[in-house]
């Protein structure tokens, strides 16, 4: 298992989180399925940047950004080197200390 720490949030994970996932998850799934409700309006496609996410610990543990996902950061809110979309960061064997940004650029939500 791998350790996940999602800093606080103000509205997603107020206190932050510490969460343990197998290899090979998403950080966005690992979110969802820890009742972290980080956007996701294109449904996990690698078609908009609400799951825009900061790795401030285990960016290197991260597979390599394809162009398509390195194209739509270009376009997130907040960018930094150590960005990732979420729904594309594959989870690796090193632990990650995950930001989730104050805001995001969504014309659609998904939470109900």
């Amino acid at each position: 298992m791998t350790r996940i720490v999602f800093l606080p949030h103000d509205e997603l994970c107020p206190e932050g989180a510490v969460i343990e996932v197998e290899p090979g998850v998403t950080i966005c799934d690992a979110a969802l399925e820890h009742g972290i409700e980080i956007e996701h309006a294109c449904e996990k496609s690698c078609a908009c940047t609400t799951c825009h996410v900061i790795v401030r610990e285990g960016f290197d543990s991260l597979g390599e950004p394809d162009e398509l996902e390195e194209d739509m950061l270009d376009k997130a809110w907040g960018l930094e080197p150590e960005s990732r979309l979420s729904c594309q960061a594959v989870v690796g064997d090193e632990e990650l200390v995950v930001e989730i940004p104050r805001y995001t650029i969504n014309q659609v939500s998904e939470r109900r």
